[in-house]
Formats: structure tokens, sequence, C-alpha cells
């Protein structure tokens, strides 16, 4: 007993000295308690008030992240006895989602099926706090155990969202399948942490390379490949996508927002911070993971793609779109430099700004007409033509076609690969970039359906008295606003990268 006081005293001191550079997970903690006591307190009169102390909570989260960019200025800090890791990278990270996440806390109370639930949205806030802290804890991991313990909590919250409208059959139907894959994902990803902790006898990651040099490579392979099917389950790329589209299309539209997006770009985040090690350390004797991640990122542009061609409903649609993009951004991954980072972090807030401003407009249709099919979208265009124009510039900056913000985000990662390439001549970046090109082009036939059912095409439209939903086309503007402004301007954002 008396030998292990100084390592009690000595684990104590760590802690106490890594809380200053954990502030904003501290305030996202006491953020989501005081949410919570909200709802309890005031039950379903609350969803107003928790709404807004979740998003003044936020804004002050963001506030202590940028505080935390005077605190790596001699480099990244590594926190909790390594569990987490507080880098420049991370922060940026973190900001966007927080940023991302405020918007989406005021989309919440914005459609007008997910508003009407008896219960109420309180739950749904003080849901999506303890999402968000899981989300940088994400950023942050860099040990096994915090990399499987961040996902898992994530995870459940993401189940929550998804089946939130009980009362609804498609809702609950896409929520089952959702932990269903989410379980086997998890289950699969444990099985691979504890294979690694076997061989190497210890969970830091940093460690794990080196003891993994002694290990037959197969073995140790099997191992980091079942824990990548964890991540991929976050990230949804091919194999792991099938779920996406039944539960994006089944979740409530701002669920689906929340889902394609800031869970993502965490995951993103927490890939690169899983894969350095292996990529930079010599001693791996495994598989080539910038070849692995390739051909994921080539399979799953085409896949995403093509198959989003064939879609009639829009949620769907937007689904099969996010899957190609996730298979473009691992083009970024795959070189793993630092101004491959940089484009990353910038491609995907560009990304998630235009698809939250997708299923913004999605949403704002079917409130004001009930229109949920592309071919429901006909001759909408001049009755509302505001929010029509606002979505040809959103899915323009999807495709990525100038001016917009899509264009210069495809147009940075593009730059990063080549120059890579000029210097490795590597066939596998050479092919990345080909299936970039190519699923460019092809994503405009299924995006221009949209424009087209809006503008040229005509049909009978009925008149329906819904409430006018004035604050989604707000939103929407705001958005193409933002899109068409950093398309022409992008260092307002990328200076800072």
């Amino acid at each position: 007993m008396h030998d292990l006081l100084p390592h009690i005293s000595e684990s104590l001191s760590n802690v106490l000295g890594s809380i200053i550079y954990f502030m904003p997970e501290v305030y996202l903690g006491l953020l989501f308690i005081v949410v919570l006591i909200t709802d309890l307190i005031f039950g379903k009169r609350s969803t107003k008030l928790c709404r807004i102390v979740a998003s003044a909570g936020l804004v002050l989260v963001m506030f202590k992240d940028l505080q935390q960019v005077a605190l790596i200025l001699d480099g990244p800090h590594l926190i909790f006895s390594n569990m987490l890791l507080l880098s420049r990278s991370g922060i940026f990270f973190k900001l966007i989602i927080d940023l991302l996440s405020f918007i989406l806390l005021l989309y919440f109370t914005w459609d007008n099926k997910l508003k009407a639930h008896q219960k109420g949205l309180s739950d749904l806030y003080s849901i999506a706090m303890a999402s968000v802290l899981g989300l940088h804890l994400m950023v942050m991991a860099v040990n096994l155990l915090s990399i499987y313990l961040a996902i898992e909590m994530v995870s459940i919250a993401s189940y929550l969202m998804v089946a939130y409208r009980t009362e609804n059959a498609f809702s609950t139907e896409a929520g089952l399948k959702y932990v269903l894959f989410g379980a086997a994902s998890s289950a699969i990803m444990l099985y691979g942490i504890s294979l690694l902790y076997g061989f190497s006898g210890t969970l830091d990651l940093a460690d794990t390379i080196g003891q993994l040099s002694k290990v037959n490579p197969i073995s140790s392979s099997f191992a980091v490949v079942l824990v990548l099917i964890g991540i991929g389950f976050k990230l949804s790329f091919v194999p792991i996508h099938f779920w996406v589209p039944d539960v994006y299309q089944g979740a409530p539209t701002p669920v689906t927002a929340y889902l394609s997006t800031v869970p993502k770009i965490a995951a993103f985040a927490l890939l690169i911070n899983f894969l350095s090690p292996f990529i930079l350390a010599s001693s791996w004797k495994g598989f080539d993971i910038g070849i692995a991640l390739s051909i994921a990122g080539i399979v799953t542009m085409i896949a995403g793609n093509f198959a989003a061609v064939m879609q009639s409903n829009v949620k769907r649609m937007l689904a099969y779109s996010s899957i190609g993009h996730t298979g473009f951004a691992l083009m970024a991954v795959v070189i793993l430099t630092v101004q491959g980072v940089s484009v990353l972090t910038y491609y995907l807030f560009v990304y998630a700004l235009a698809n939250i401003g997708a299923l913004v407009l999605a949403n704002y249709f079917t409130n004001e007409t009930g229109a949920e099919e592309v071919d429901d979208y006909r001759g909408l265009g001049l009755k509302y033509p505001t929010a029509s124009v606002c979505f040809v510039i959103i899915l323009i900056s999807l495709t990525g076609l100038p001016v917009t913000a899509g264009f210069t985000g495809k147009l940075f990662v593009f730059s990063a690969v080549y120059s890579v390439y000029e210097q490795t001549h590597s066939i596998w970046l050479m092919l990345l970039m080909f299936t970039g090109a190519l699923t460019t082009v092809v994503s405009l036939f299924y995006y221009i359906k949209i424009p087209m059912n809006l503008f040229l095409k005509r049909k009978e439209i009925a008149e329906i008295n819904n409430k006018k939903s004035h604050n989604l086309l707000i939103l929407s503007i705001l958005i193409s606003f933002m899109l068409v402004l950093l398309g022409i301007f992008p260092d307002l954002v990328l200076r800072y990268l």
C-alpha cells in the first residue's frame, strides 16, 4: 500500500495539471447538467429555456476553445496520463463542431413534425450536449480506451436522437437499425482493441506501435482493421455504410443534419489521431495503410455517387451523397501532411455547411408543401423563388462548382494530393484524383434533378395552409451567403488552419 502512495500523488498532480487544458470539456459537462436540471424543473414547458441555455452555453464553449490556442504555442500537449491530446488542428476541429452544433440547436425547433412531438424537445437538447462532449473527446483521443469510450458516448446519444420521435414507426425502425449496426461495429472494434492490448500490453497508441513490431504482421494488421471498422462506422465509408440511407431518411431532418456533419468531422479527427503513429512509425510491419485508405476512398466515392443517382427521395439522395463526400475527404487523410490536415478541415467545414443548408431547405419545402420526393418539387421554383435560388447555390457548392466554397474545398484537396503525387508518383494517388474528378461529374446528374424540377417542370400546386417557415428560409440565406463568400475569399478560414 505504501508503495502506491507516490504513484497516487503523481496521478493526482497530472490530473490537476491537465484540467486547464480541458476547460471547454468541463464547461460542456456542466452545461449538460444545467440543461438536464432545467428540463427536470420546468418539464414540457422548458423547451425554449433549454434551447436558450444550450445555445448560450455553446457560445461560451467556443470562446474557451479559442483561449486554448495560447496554451499550445510550444506544440501539442498530452493530458490525463497521455489519454488525450490537445493540438492546434484539434482545437479548430472542436471549434467547427461547436459552431455547427450551435446552428443545429437553433434548427431543432423549426421542423414542424419534430416540434409537434408530445414529449417536447427538452430531452433532445440534453442529449445533444452529451453528444457534443463526446465529439470533443473523439477529437482529442489518442489512447485505445479513450477512443472506445468517446465513440460509445457519441453513439448512444445518436441512437436516442434518431429514435426520438417514438410515435413514428419509420423513425423507430431507423433507430433500431442504427442500434443494431452500431452494436455490431462497437463489438468488432472492442475485439480489435483487446487484441492490440494483448499484443502490446499497453493501451497507449504510441507505445503500442513499438510493441507490435514483435508480433506477426498478419495478426497485428487484423487487429488494426477491426478498430478501423469501428471508426469507419461513424465515417460511413464503404463497406460500413449500409445503415446510412435508412437512418438518414427515417430520422427527423434536423437529426439527419446533425448525424451527417458533426460526428463525421469528429470521426475524421479521430482517424488522423489513430493512424498517425502507424503511418509515421518505421517499425510498423503490417499492411500499407495508405493503399488501404486509397482503395476505401475510391470505392466509397464510386458507390456513394452512383447510388445517389438512382434515388428519388431527397433525404435518401443526400445520404448517399454524404457517403461520396466521405470518400473524397479520405483523399486528404491518405497523404497525412500538415497541408492535408488543413485542407481537410476546410473541406469538412464547407461540406457540413452546405449539407446542413440542403437539409434545411428540404425541411422548408416539406413544411410548406409536404414535398419529400424530388418529383414533388415540380414548379415550386416560381412560387418560392428565394428558397429555390438558395437551394441551387447550396447544390452547386456540394457539387464543387465555381464560385462556391465547395469548389475551393475540392480544389485545395486536389492540390494537396497532387503536390504529394509529384514527389512520390504513387499510382494510388493518381487513381484517387481521377476518381474524385469522375465522381464530381457524376454528382451533377443527381444534384441537378432538384433545380430542374424547381424551375423547368410544371404542375398544379395545391395550397397547403402550413405555418410559414421563415426561420428556415433565413438560415438557408445565411448559409448560401457564407458558401459564396468563402468560395471567393477562402483565406477568411484557411489562414487560421
